[in-house]
Formats: C-alpha cells, structure tokens, sequence
C-alpha cells in the first residue's frame, strides 16, 4: 500500500455524510501505520536526503570541496574517511556519514572488494601498541620491471605508527637482501648500530626460510631483538605489514611500471617519503606517521627532562 493511493481514499467523499474520509479512518481501516506514510513522503520528496537540520555547508558545495580535494590528493584512491579527515584539517567539519553518503550518490569512493565471514581467529589481541619502536614486523611481495622481469621487495614496517622504516628491492630475496629493510628499520628508529642497541624492540615475522635463516637470526640476536614469529594460518597478526604493502601496490607498483630494479628502489623510497608526510592513519587521529613518531619523541624528551629537573645528578 503506497502513501498516495492512501492519501487519495482519505480525500474521497463519504456518500453518506458528505464529508471526507480523513487519513486517521483509512489508516485505520486498512490495517496502516501513519509513520510508514510520513516516512514514504519523505522518501519520495526527497531521495537520498538526510532527516533534520542541514550543516552550515550546502551539499552542492560540500561535493565541490570534496572535489578539488580529491584532485589535489597526493594519493589516488583516498575514501571517505581520508577525504573526510582532509575536510576537517582545511577547516570544514562536517558529520563523517555525510560525507560518506554524498562521496557514495557522487560515485567518489574508493573501490574496495567485499569480504565474507570468517571463523573465529586465532590471533584474538591487538597487534597496535601504543609507542613506537616498540613492534616491527617484515614482509615481501614481487612485482615485475621491463628490463629484469620479476623482483622481489621486502618492507619493515612499525606497528605504532603504521610507518614503513625499511624498504628494499632486490632481483632476488634470499636471507641476505631479506635483512636490508631491518638494517634500515634500526637505522631509523635508534640512528646507529651496536650490540644490543634495539633491546626491547619485537620483530614479527613470517615462517618463511629467509626470516628463519641462521645469518637473519644471528644479526637479530646481535642488536638484542626479541624473535615474534607470526602465527599460522593467522593473517591478523600480520595485518600492519600487509596494510602496507597494499598501500604500496595501489598507489605506486599498480600506476608505474619501471625499467630497472634500481629504478624501482628510488620510487619506493620517494614514495616512501610522501607516504609518510601525507598518508593519514586513522587510528591515529588521522595523523601522518611522521606527526606521530615526531609528537612521541618530543613527549619523550620532555619527560627526560622533568625527569632530570625532578632529580639532578648529585641528588
């Protein structure tokens, strides 16, 4: 039963009275709940429009901004979440499901495959501790040149804040190119080598023969990092790495194809660069991993300092 098929019967005259019908006798004679019409006149009135009061922003000019921010985007394929981040840091602070709902009527979202349920996983925890340089975690994939055909590529990645802190390409990934990303990973975090210097710090890894090599291991154990091996047949312990490398594939392997493997180290290390100046991480706050590695370090150096104040040396 539709609203207006209701609403015309409730103007029909009654032969007997003379008088109309009214809404609240047909409704109630026909078995119809007068919220289901009001909700399906305003269904029909306006498609797709949200119930209450407007923002300060029309939509016309809401789409404009999100726009020219999508064209201006360093990344292709931001979402809703990014756009939305970026509206707020450009001073515009609209409802997040608003813009998800007019990037949706607009055909501006990103496109993303849909998953299916799973079973109940073995990794039940978190894997994002809160400071970084605490959780790293390495892992490769392959793509492919116009001159060497298939080389592989190894990242070092850290948990807290998603920042990838090595990144290597090789022709070939045996345990020796496969340590190059953790040497840049320590580099990195501490600014030097020595033994025991990463004391502290985990490394999360796969099972893979280059990860449990003798030489990887023994180098690990040299700069004094405890072994993570990742569990089986559970990719959520290893969701940083592969959230990474995704973000690699899509916005750089996927759009450039490149003749040499050196070629390819100097794009992976530009991209490096702006990804971790202008990627914005949401659980984050929608923070580049650089802010959050920078804020951390100066929260650190203050409280070393209210420290040494609290108690001098000769205390």
């Amino acid at each position: 039963m539709t609203a207006q098929a209701v609403e015309t019967r409730s103007q029909a005259t009654a032969p007997s009275t003379g008088k109309p019908y009214g809404l609240a006798r047909v409704c109630r004679v026909w078995g119809v709940a007068r919220s289901t019409l009001s909700w399906q006149r305003q269904a029909s009135s306006a498609p797709g429009a949200r119930r209450g009061p407007g923002g300060p922003w029309a939509e016309d000019e809401l789409v404009d901004h999100i726009w020219r921010l999508l064209a201006a985007a360093p990344c292709p394929g931001e979402g809703d979440r990014q756009g939305w981040a970026r509206l707020r840091h450009g001073g515009i602070r609209p409802a997040p499901r608003r813009v998800w709902r007019l990037m949706r009527a607009h055909d501006l979202l990103a496109p993303a495959r849909q998953g299916h349920p799973h079973g109940p996983q073995a990794q039940d925890g978190t894997i994002i501790p809160a400071p970084v340089d605490t959780l790293g975690e390495i892992d490769r994939t392959a793509t492919c040149t116009r001159q060497e055909g298939q080389v592989a590529i190894g990242s070092a990645v850290d948990h807290g804040s998603a920042e990838g802190v090595g990144i290597h390409a090789a022709q070939e990934g045996p345990r020796c190119e496969a340590l190059e990303p953790i040497r840049q990973g320590v580099r990195t975090a501490l600014g030097a080598f020595g033994q025991d210097i990463a004391q502290g710090l985990l490394l999360r890894h796969a099972h893979g023969s280059q990860y449990l090599s003798q030489v990887l291991q023994e180098e690990r154990r040299f700069w004094g990092i405890t072994s993570s091996p990742a569990l089986g047949r559970a990719p959520a312990g290893k969701g940083c790495a592969a959230r990474f490398i995704r973000t690699l594939t899509e916005q750089l392997l996927w759009l450039t194809t490149l003749d040499t493997v050196e070629a390819l180290r100097l794009a992976w290390h530009a991209f490096q660069r702006q990804d971790h100046a202008t990627w914005l991480i949401g659980r984050q706050g929608y923070q580049a991993p650089t802010q959050v590695r920078q804020e951390q370090r100066c929260a650190w150096a203050d409280a070393a300092s209210f420290e040494a104040r609290r108690c001098p040396k000769n205390c």
